[in-house]
């Protein structure tokens, strides 16, 4: 059987192109002893890939050049040699980025279809929503009362924890966002009181003004100027979840860091990070809240897809951009 999968060729220096990666036709081998093969049908793309793509230390390994890159994925199970994982099943995976991916059973997981949609299980279901989750009842727990401000808040992360915020009993939800769309889909479909468009201005100025109060917790995506403008903005004792820094993953030279660190100290602020493979066992808890929620309407999704394989490199840049509104999704093949 033949597949194609996605290489990366060139490391990038500062901006990602499409020449970097190419389409490579393959072999694909026939599993062994308890392995499956997937034919995939979802892949993810999301902004962390970006980091991968250097020959740099970090919490997850770079990828190789001329090797197929690698990342979430849904696909069904179109041979098996896994006893527990029988032919037909819908399964999750780390093997985007092609075609079929031959892996061992006991790195996949059987979700149910009949719970949501396979798609749902990379995005609200998956490490998408279980970020979301773990920043704002983990890392920076939100009390009731509390003002809430979330950077990059219509990316796939961003939608999500507004929401939460919310229904974890925020009375004030605030998000940042690239354009005037995009800005008041967040308060006319995703529960926000206020969207502030990043191109309007310094974000520090308009996030004073949203809260005039100060903010008690803060979801960062962005890093750079909006972390400085939110730790200027909090509240004494805020907390901070640190997710993300997509405003610096193409620099190349000195990063624009918080100049304000001091103000951190003195009002006390507890600055976390968060890598969400170390909240994976909480994966059922959020997987059993979050079906009912989003059965009943309470949570929404939203995925931006592109379709076919050989798109998908366009749709990382794209990510990087703000391209996307949600969870961006590469549609590889139909059921």
């Amino acid at each position: 059987m033949r597949g194609r999968e996605i290489q990366l060729v060139e490391r990038p220096h500062g901006e990602p192109s499409l020449s970097q990666f190419a389409l490579v036709h393959t072999e694909v081998p026939e599993p062994g002893d308890g392995q499956i093969l997937v034919r995939n049908l979802w892949m993810s793309v999301d902004p962390y890939m970006r980091g991968r793509m250097n020959d740099a230390p970090s919490y997850i390994a770079p990828f190789r050049l001329g090797a197929a890159l690698d990342g979430g994925a849904v696909g069904e199970v179109i041979a098996s040699r896994d006893p527990d994982v029988p032919v037909g099943a819908t399964v999750s995976h780390f093997l985007g980025w092609r075609d079929f991916a031959v892996l061992n059973g006991s790195d996949a997981t059987v979700v149910d279809t009949a719970l949501a949609p396979p798609a749902a299980y990379l995005g609200v279901l998956g490490t998408t929503g279980l970020t979301a989750y773990a920043a704002l009842t983990r890392v920076a727990p939100v009390q009731r009362g509390d003002t809430v401000f979330i950077s990059a808040a219509a990316g796939a992360v961003g939608l999500v924890a507004g929401q939460l915020a919310r229904r974890l009993g925020a009375v004030k939800v605030i998000g940042s966002a690239g354009g005037p769309d995009k800005v008041a889909r967040l308060v006319k479909d995703f529960g926000f009181d206020i969207g502030l468009d990043r191109r309007d201005g310094p974000i520090g100025a308009r996030l004073a003004e949203a809260a005039p109060g100060g903010i008690d917790v803060y979801v960062d995506n962005v890093g750079g100027e909006h972390l400085e403008a939110a730790i200027d903005s909090a509240r004494p004792g805020g907390r901070f979840a640190l997710v993300g820094a997509i405003s610096q993953y193409n620099a190349t030279g000195a990063v624009h860091g918080p100049r304000n660190l001091y103000t951190a100290y003195s009002k006390e602020l507890t600055l976390r990070g968060l890598l969400v493979s170390s909240y994976f066992p909480l994966f059922p808890e959020w997987i059993e809240r979050a079906a009912g929620w989003l059965a009943d309407g309470s949570l929404r999704e939203e995925h931006t897809v592109v379709a076919g394989l050989e798109q998908a490199p366009a749709a990382l840049l794209g990510v990087l951009h703000g391209a996307n509104l949600g969870k961006m999704l590469v549609h590889l093949a139909e059921r």
